[in-house]
């Protein structure tokens, strides 16, 4: 199951207590021009709703859950997003529960916008209006709240507009606040006090965090356009209700009085209502809950209007044990009105199940039919080629294919003008075809993504690399990437191991290519996989080392500047430290539980940590951590070192924005910085000696992205109130090879990316940080081996210059494994490198290596050391690793060679 994350970031009002050192005033903040796109993912989220104008060809709206609205660009087949001026203080604007299409004045549009109704949202919803198809808005602020990502989103459309009278407008609203009217086009709104039933239900009633006793109340609203003639208001309305035993209310006096309808079904919640106005049929699609993520049973009934007969219509009734789901994603082609299609609204396993009928619900087709299990025959073809990530790594067996149709469809919509074009939103994407009726003449239609532009993802962490790729993503639900280019699709998800939420990524400042990821995922599902793995190539390929026991959750997770150990802070679990890649964890000691680690960017043995306002510093290697001194910080934050200057952090946090030169013995707080949410360097302006800092922060009142290129005594805002994105900033970074350039991370935007587009900037230093470091130590790292050596080394003499190496087989799996090899100065004097030499008795290859350099020719192997662990004292070991592959059996070498330089 994928859940759609949250990423809950709040900015505090009051200031904390003054820092040890002070900075000079920060200047009068001025703007530097920019131009921001996407970082190209297509989708990686939940779209609940797909909304066709009745009237106006082409003009299509989609609403997300947590990532705001957008609207059909026909001409580029893409998404232009609606609501990127909404900011932190009214963040939850991005979480659109409605969205309604004006079909008499198709430049009006209206969106019904709050994305929590419990505590994690401060505000009320709002009712957003615009003239212009969604290029500007107005706001209407509502005595409630709405829950754009709260359960029952799928449900609808609970906004609506009057066809014959577009000056009203209807409104279901949840958790107990009835039905509301607008009669001015949505700039005023009045609880209609004749509607007689709220809604009950709720998937907890009991539960206490209020996400899960969220009631979605009243659902949907459908008007019957023949009651009335045009220009007059209408008087006959359908309107859903969240109510398993009163779902479907109707008036026939333009909303004056209100009754249940009779007759109707009970037991199933309506999520859809759709009214067939040539036939006279309003079709309902139920399930046994509110959704997205759930349903087991339901039904799809038909009502005649004129006779008032309701009429089961299930393609797999709700009492046959075939049914094992609920029904959502109702839609008619207008076209043939007769002809209606309804989807499973979750259907795990092996897929979701479209039905279509062609006489108004008699007779149904399958989407899919079983042949001979477990096999299937398909009415369409899929084609993921624009965006190939969608099969998620999977490699499934029959009856499962990858990529699925979908799942969560809560909304499918046959296009009102063409019978051959529907679209449907999934928990991942928009898919969508242009020949939808060869599923009537017998041929296979073709099923593409269709969700360019429309960026949905959740961001929690990026790195922009010296070298390699320009980008790593860590992402909620889908794992993350490594983006190789901006302006395209990457072609999968990380994989080896697949996280379902990456939570951290670091990479080795001196050794860009070794990165690092902290992720999280049901153990159930995945009982082998750890939490953490590495890559020795910048991302284009992971393996995973051990984990401690308890882990859940990633965490964070740091690189030494090196690559030659790791730092990491599981979520709820004590902070460890690897010599190596995860080949064996140990405590790391003095650092609390969940804190967020880093590394410095230059010294390899130091580590810092921040938790309960205090920052850590580990002087070797991770192994211990000790408080600085330093005071007067904020309590939660995020913090990252400054490559190339050794112990120089930036801390961002309520309150403030931190400045460090000492390894956090002290911090500067700069002045005028009321807030911050995060930091990040990139490169240097010219003539500049200093990275440039970016930050999302409240400078001079405004809350907005901004750059310094003086260490913090000046800065420009480089966002404007068009593009605010949310609550941005969970993540972000600059780029160490391009000027300017930044990388913001939104909680449900995706990524931006922004270049400056203003006049050439050469500056001069006004503020050269000089850096105190504390201790510069000198680690020897060791290896505590977890298995018992598999192979006695070769040995050569113990006097002068000699060195062994020992070799140890640390994981296997079917047609591959992992070995480590330790090499060990067994001589009287320092050498400066080694080689270690052995033969496979098999078949073996090395596939990945890290901490050494391979050769292989046919059986015969060569390692030399890398530029960081050639030399050793006598006595002092080191390590290297790698991943092979084999057929047959897998034999240790008999004999390792260790030759010293």
């Amino acid at each position: 199951m994928r859940r759609r994350l949250f990423v809950m970031l709040t900015i505090a009002a009051a200031l904390l207590v003054a820092a040890v050192v002070r900075m000079s005033p920060v200047s009068a903040v001025a703007s530097d021009p920019y131009a921001y796109k996407n970082v190209r993912i297509d989708g990686g989220g939940f779209v609940p709703g797909i909304i066709f104008n009745q009237t106006e060809k082409n003009l299509i709206y989609a609403r997300t859950d947590i990532g705001g609205a957008y609207r059909w660009n026909q001409s580029t087949k893409s998404w232009t997003p609606l609501l990127d001026w909404v900011g932190w203080d009214k963040y939850g604007y991005n979480g659109v529960i409605s969205l309604a299409t004006d079909p008499v004045q198709t430049n009006r549009v209206y969106a019904a916008v709050g994305m929590y109704t419990n505590s994690w949202d401060p505000n009320n919803g709002a009712i957003l209006r615009s003239t212009d198809k969604g290029d500007n808005w107005q706001v209407t602020p509502l005595p409630f709240k709405l829950g754009g990502n709260m359960p029952g989103r799928g449900m609808g459309e609970a906004l609506s507009v009057d066809p014959n009278n577009n000056a009203v407008l209807y409104l279901g609203a949840p958790n107990g606040n009835g039905l509301w009217r607008s009669t001015d086009y949505g700039a005023t709104w009045a609880k209609v006090a004749s509607f007689p039933n709220a809604g009950n239900y709720a998937q907890d009633p009991n539960d206490s965090t209020g996400y899960l006793s969220h009631r979605p109340g009243v659902v949907w609203v459908t008007y019957d356009p023949r009651s009335s003639a045009k220009g007059s208001t209408t008087k006959t309305i359908y309107v859903g209700v969240a109510d398993k035993e009163n779902s479907v209310y109707r008036t026939t006096d333009a909303g004056a009085t209100w009754s249940r309808v009779a007759g109707q079904p009970t037991g199933y919640l309506a999520h859809k209502g759709v009214l067939d106005t040539v036939n006279g049929y309003l079709y309902i699609a139920t399930s046994d809950t509110g959704g997205p993520y759930d349903g087991g049973k339901g039904d799809v009934w038909r009502y005649n209007t004129a006779t008032g007969a309701w009429t089961r219509i299930s393609p797999v009734p709700s009492s046959s044990s075939d049914d094992t789901f609920g029904y959502s994603g109702l839609t008619i082609d207008r076209q043939k009105p007769g002809t209606i299609m309804v989807a499973t609204q979750v259907s795990w396993w092996p897929d979701v199940i479209f039905f279509r009928s062609t006489d108004s619900g008699a007779t149904w087709t399958r989407v899919w039919d079983w042949t001979s299990y477990p096999n299937r025959s398909f009415r369409y073809k899929q084609d993921i080629t624009e965006n190939p990530w969608l099969t998620f790594g999977a490699n499934p067996q029959p009856p499962e294919l990858a990529p699925k149709l979908g799942w969560m469809t809560e909304s499918l919509e046959i296009d009102p003008f063409d019978s051959n074009r529907m679209m449907y939103g999934t928990g991942a994407t928009i898919y969508g075809t242009e020949d939808l009726t060869k599923w009537d003449s017998g041929g296979q239609f073709t099923i593409k993504p269709m969700a360019k532009g429309l960026e949905e993802t959740a961001v929690l962490d990026l790195i922009s690399p010296p070298s390699g790729p320009p980008l790593v993503s860590a992402l909620g639900d889908i794992g993350g990437f490594r983006h190789t280019n901006l302006d395209a699709v990457p072609s999968m998800i990380f994989t080896a191991p697949i996280f379902t939420t990456s939570t951290s990524l670091d990479y080795a400042e001196k050794s860009p290519s070794i990165m690092v990821r902290a992720g999280s995922f049901k153990d159930s599902d995945r009982p082998n996989d750890s939490h953490v793995a590495f890559s020795t190539d910048g991302g284009a390929n992971w393996f995973q080392g051990t984990e401690p026991g308890g882990i859940d959750e990633g965490g964070t997770v740091a690189a030494a500047a090196d690559g030659s150990r790791f730092v990491w802070a599981p979520k709820g679990a004590t902070p460890v430290y690897s010599v190596g890649f995860g080949n064996s964890w140990q405590q790391a000691s003095g650092l609390p539980t969940d804190a967020i680690v880093e590394s410095d960017r230059v010294n390899a043995s130091k580590f810092y940590g921040f938790s309960g306002g205090r920052l850590y510093v580990s002087t070797n290697g991770g192994a211990s951590f000790t408080a600085t001194a330093a005071t007067g910080l904020p309590t939660t934050g995020k913090f990252k070192a400054v490559p190339g200057k050794e112990g120089d952090l930036w801390l961002a946090g309520d309150g403030g924005l931190w400045h460090s030169t000492d390894s956090g013995a002290s911090f500067a707080k700069l002045s005028g910085i009321t807030s911050s949410v995060n930091v990040g360097f990139g490169k240097a302006a010219p003539g500049g000696t200093y990275m440039a800092v970016f930050t999302v922060a409240t400078i001079g009142g405004v809350t907005g992205l901004y750059r310094s290129d003086d260490a913090g005594a000046n800065w420009v805002r480089i966002n404007d109130d068009k593009h605010q994105w949310g609550n941005m900033g969970e993540a972000l970074t600059g780029d160490p090879r391009v000027y300017g350039r930044v990388y913001v991370g939104t909680n449900g935007r995706g990524i931006l990316y922004g270049d400056r587009t203003g006049p050439p900037v050469t500056v001069t230093p006004t503020v050269t940080p000089t850096v105190t470091p504390t201790v510069t130590p000198t680690v020897t790292p060791t290896v505590t081996p977890t298995v018992t050596p598999t192979v006695t080394p070769t040995v050569t003499p113990t006097t002068g210059s000699g060195c062994s190496a020992t070799y140890k087989s640390t994981n296997e799996w079917s047609g591959g494994f992992q070995a480590e090899v330790t090499v060990k100065n067994t001589g009287t004097a320092p050498i400066s490198g080694w080689k270690v030499t052995w033969t496979w008795s098999g078949n073996q290859k090395i596939t990945q290596l890290w901490n050494g350099t391979p050769t292989q020719t046919g059986t015969n192997v060569s390692v030399v050391n890398a530029s960081y662990n050639g030399s050793l004292a006598s006595n002092a070991t080191t390590s290297f690793g790698f991943t092979g592959s084999y057929t047959g059996t897998n034999t240790p070498p008999t004999t390792l060679t260790c030759t010293p330089a």
